[in-house]
């Protein structure tokens, strides 16, 4: 097994998780971020023409405001078409989201909502609307070269720029829809995603060393919800504090309601309630930031839909497959189960229960399994992955894959009449049918 050591998560992880789950935060920045830029290029333009009346450099100073009127109707157009084209653009991304969740999994808007380029788009797009508007304040009627106090000039040359990177990011963000819409890039997302959950995933599977009685129980407050992710640097000072050790009751991805305990308390002492303040969060949905099994969940329903009579999809099955015996095999000797995080003393302060290699096997296989035998291509890929994972597994570790292969034997040879097509269902090809 693996003896990787436990990397505490960094500051403000938890934040930054949360505020990814959001599509509001980023153009709200946006938005801020337009007016101090504004407010800049405007104090520079004041600034410039200043120094050139001091320097008495009225032609200069006139063949500024003559560029700066001229460059005035393209920033009016821009404000003007600027909103027509944000709200063009993201209702027909709507349309494709919305297509892309029918096809896949309403599970895929989440991709859409922690898309970096999408709210990168939306935050210029909306920075480009607020600048141009801003600018167009600040041309004056006043033509003296004497009496002018600014010339927008280079307001003008920034809303140019900002016009150039929208169209830039425009181009960007169609390409990001449209493999939004394909299987293929959908998969690798979730994927990838499970993989970086599984870089921060603490080593599990330690020896459980003896706790002390328990002695009293924490009941969640608030809203009910799924248990999103636990503050573990929090919860462990808090037991550090007190001299006990706190055991997380709940999963994560588990809904908790009111009520219902989510840590007990095994020692004598006994955390106050304001020292474990948002050291919970629980939401609407699951999300990747510590829940090891999300990205499994997310493929297998992927492959149930494909696998359904009104999609008929066995390729799309497939490709989940790959993904699932992927990850499958990333985890395959890695210590799993019961995880226990230490102070800085090395005194165990909070024990929390993940999913082992059975439970993650099941999760992968087990549904896909159920709905395989009627369709040739997944059996064969299923076994195919089975066969992959028994190499690598070490022996204490092969009972589940087993299990998974004898009773796909077992549902195929229900299924098919044919000997010689259930040979052909159960043959090995990690193409499903090469």
């Amino acid at each position: 097994m693996s003896d990787r050591r436990y990397r505490p998560p960094r500051a403000l992880s938890l934040l930054r998780e949360h505020l990814r789950d959001t599509f509001w935060f980023a153009p709200t920045a946006g938005l801020l971020c337009a007016f101090a830029l504004w407010w800049g290029a405007s104090a520079l333009d004041a600034e410039i023409i200043a120094y050139l009346q001091r320097e008495q450099a009225y032609k200069a100073i006139s063949d500024l405001i003559a560029i700066a009127n001229d460059t005035k109707t393209i920033v009016t157009t821009v404000s003007a078409a600027m909103m027509t084209f944000i709200g063009v653009v993201f209702s027909i991304s709507l349309v494709a989201v919305q297509m892309a969740s029918g096809q896949l999994t309403p599970r895929v808007v989440r991709i859409f909502v922690r898309s970096r380029i999408s709210k990168l788009t939306l935050t210029v797009f909306l920075a480009t609307f607020l600048f141009s508007l801003l600018v167009l304040t600040s041309y004056e009627s006043e033509t003296d070269p004497k009496q002018v106090t600014s010339v927008p000039l280079v307001q003008s040359l920034l809303t140019m720029v900002l016009v150039g990177l929208s169209l830039l990011l425009f181009i960007v963000y169609v390409s990001a829809m449209l493999r939004l819409m394909q299987v293929g890039p959908v998969v690798d997302h979730i994927a990838r995603e499970s993989f970086q959950m599984l870089g921060r995933q603490p080593a599990g599977g330690q020896e459980p060393a003896p706790l002390p009685a328990e002695t009293a129980w924490v009941a969640h407050h608030g809203r009910a919800g799924v248990l999103l992710d636990v503050n573990v640097a929090r919860l462990v000072r808090a037991a550090r504090r007190h001299g006990v050790v706190l055991r997380l009751i709940p999963r994560i991805g588990d809904y908790v309601v009111p009520g219902t305990p989510v840590l007990a308390v095994h020692g004598e002492g006994r955390p106050s309630r304001r020292a474990l303040r948002y050291t919970v969060s629980v939401g609407v949905e699951r999300s990747f930031h510590q829940d090891l099994g999300f990205g499994l969940r997310q493929l297998s329903d992927i492959a149930l839909r494909a696998l359904s009579p009104a999609v008929n999809d066995p390729t799309t099955a497939v490709q989940c497959l790959d993904r699932i015996v992927q990850f499958l095999a990333a985890v395959v000797r890695m210590p799993l189960g019961v995880v226990q995080h230490r102070d800085r003393q090395g005194e165990v302060r909070l024990v929390q229960d993940v999913p082992g290699w059975t439970d993650l096997v099941d999760l992968g296989l087990t549904e896909v399994r159920l709905y395989a035998p009627g369709q040739p291509q997944v059996t064969r890929r299923l076994v195919a992955g089975i066969d992959d994972l028994l190499l690598l597994a070490p022996e204490e570790r092969r009972e589940p894959l087993l299990r998974h292969r004898t009773l796909l034997a077992q549902a195929v040879e229900r299924t098919v009449p044919e000997a010689a097509e259930r040979a052909f269902a159960l043959e090995p090809d990690r193409q499903g049918i090469g």
